[in-house]
């Protein structure tokens, strides 16, 4: 499956966000990675970021394709925005 990654993470987590995004995923830009990825290893990834983050002010977001048609949107710690859509 294809997956976005989005972060926003308080200053001292954002380089261990970054080096554990990219052991999965590709960096597009700042915050944002983005590749192709197994089921396994997204939950990997995602137990990973669960580990890191402070659940009260970080936010990790995840964007998931498994076809063209339709989409699923995970959230991990707080929503800083509740848009639905990438515009």
């Amino acid at each position: 499956m294809f997956v976005i990654m989005i972060y926003d993470v308080g200053e001292r987590r954002v380089a261990k966000m970054l080096k554990t995004g990219r052991k999965y995923l590709n960096w597009v830009q700042n915050s944002v990675l983005e590749g192709e990825l197994s089921e396994g290893l997204l939950a990997k990834l995602k137990a990973e970021v669960k580990q890191k983050i402070d659940h009260e002010s970080d936010s990790v977001i995840f964007y998931t394709w498994r076809s063209e048609r339709y989409t699923a949107r995970d959230v991990i710690g707080i929503e800083k925005n509740e848009l639905a859509l990438i515009v």
